[in-house]
């Protein structure tokens, strides 16, 4: 590899979801961060020794951000489907997880892993259970990854107690912290499931160290009208009653709103993280997304885990992003495609606090996918923003890049020995009993 750098070319580059894509457009990498873009012609004669890769019919993209996974629960997909949150969780995803192992957790994770750079994305904000595991993998396979030890009341598969799970969040954020690829967060799991002294000391440790704090919030009518019942306040009033909410929290699913729970969160400047394959595939409801962004609110995107959804794919999961506020409003310009875009992008960055994040502009971190242009549903091209949120399919990637690194190229996964993978996964599944 000549290793003054990289010039990738396509027939249209889109440096950021608020710019017009340019036609016949490059971007020059070096050092895992993108130094120049522009035209083809102009790069090409700039940068004559750097290692080109040309996509004569390739859209170029920055990554795709999965804002909220549980990527483990891949090993859950289709194990129970059809149900209520409540009833999915109690009866058939928690017993299950008590049976998890740091071995099926790596497992896992590289299945998740493998799905989620086939279709783009480059990286992921994972709340879950043996997270320095899932860090390792992450690590290994070269995805950009956020994680979160998941703090809860009771025992969890990794950790007896939230006070053991607390602790490890220090630590992996000590081992983490100068890390290019891996970052810590805060992770309580909701206002119902973790008591107001955990809640608490959450809070204390994402300001602390400085790290944003995610939670599940009014995701059901269920924890919509328990959390009333029990104090006397909605899920939003009460995490704001304990000072929890700001801008440096990450909140998922946000079904179940009022208007004042919208001005709160506006007001504190809460980033909101929409899932609405899965909200829709468990019966939770949707999203106010159109009020929130027009309070100000900024939104973003996320699958959830593949048990609930059944996938990791945010080029689907953008296409239900922008067609739900359409049916729901009875407006088809309250959402648009690159509204859905700078939520999967853009929006996702400003919430984790890095502007290299989510854009192709010069100084970012060069994490970027190519989908391939040619292939009939793709063609005409006339809107290319519009061609990936509603048209492109996760077959259409070809190419996902991270920190400067291809993770795959021409549709062969680089990182990850997907054949031993799939093996490994057909063995697990022959040994479970349903």
């Amino acid at each position: 590899m000549n290793h003054n750098g990289i010039l990738i070319t396509g027939e249209y580059l889109i440096v950021s979801s608020k710019k017009a894509p340019l036609r016949h457009g490059a971007l020059a990498i070096r050092d895992g961060f993108v130094i120049d873009t522009g035209k083809k012609e102009d790069l090409i004669k700039k940068y004559p020794n750097f290692e080109r890769v040309d996509r004569p019919s390739g859209l170029i993209a920055p990554g795709l951000i999965n804002s909220h996974t549980h990527a483990p629960m891949v090993l859950f997909r289709g194990l129970a489907d059809d149900l209520p949150l409540k009833t999915w969780l109690e009866k058939y995803i928690f017993p299950r997880e008590r049976s998890l192992t740091p071995e099926l957790i790596r497992l896992a994770t590289r299945l998740s892993c493998a799905e989620m750079i086939r279709s783009g994305t480059t990286a992921f904000v994972d709340m879950y259970f043996f997270e320095r595991v899932i860090g390792q993998v992450a690590k290994e396979v070269g995805i950009r990854a956020y994680l979160g030890e998941g703090l809860l009341d009771f025992p969890t598969p990794s950790f007896d107690s939230p006070k053991k799970a607390l602790t490890e969040t220090i630590s992996l954020y000590e081992e983490f912290k100068k890390d290019s690829l891996i970052n810590v967060v805060v992770a309580p799991h909701t206002p119902y499931t973790c008591n107001r002294d955990i809640l608490l000391r959450a809070k204390g440790l994402s300001e602390r160290l400085g790290i944003p704090l995610i939670i599940h919030l009014s995701e059901t009518k269920w924890e919509y009208q328990e959390i009333q019942k029990i104090h006397g306040k909605t899920p939003v009033e009460y995490l704001d009653h304990l000072g929890i909410l700001d801008e440096r929290v990450i909140a998922f699913h946000t079904v179940w709103l009022n208007e004042r729970d919208m001005d709160i969160l506006s007001k504190r400047k809460v980033n909101c993280c929409h899932c609405p394959e899965s909200n829709l595939k468990l019966g939770s409801g949707i999203m106010p997304l159109f009020r929130l962004l027009e309070r100000g609110v900024n939104c973003l995107l996320g699958t959830d885990g593949a048990a609930s959804n059944n996938d990791l794919d945010m080029l689907s999961e953008m296409d239900f992003c922008a067609k739900l506020p359409k049916g729901k409003n009875l407006a088809p310009e309250v959402v648009k495609a690159e509204d859905c875009l700078q939520m999967a992008t853009l929006n996702a960055g400003v919430a984790l606090f890095d502007k290299r994040l989510g854009t192709l502009e010069k100084g970012s971190h060069a994490d970027l996918f190519i989908i391939d242009l040619d292939s009939p549903h793709l063609r005409p091209c006339f809107h290319p923003v519009s061609q990936i949120v509603y048209v492109a399919k996760a077959g259409d990637v070809t190419d996902t890049m991270v920190a400067g690194r291809f993770l795959m190229k021409e549709r062969r996964l680089l990182t990850i020995d997907e054949r031993a993978l799939l093996e490994e996964i057909k063995s697990y599944e022959s040994r479970q009993a349903l």
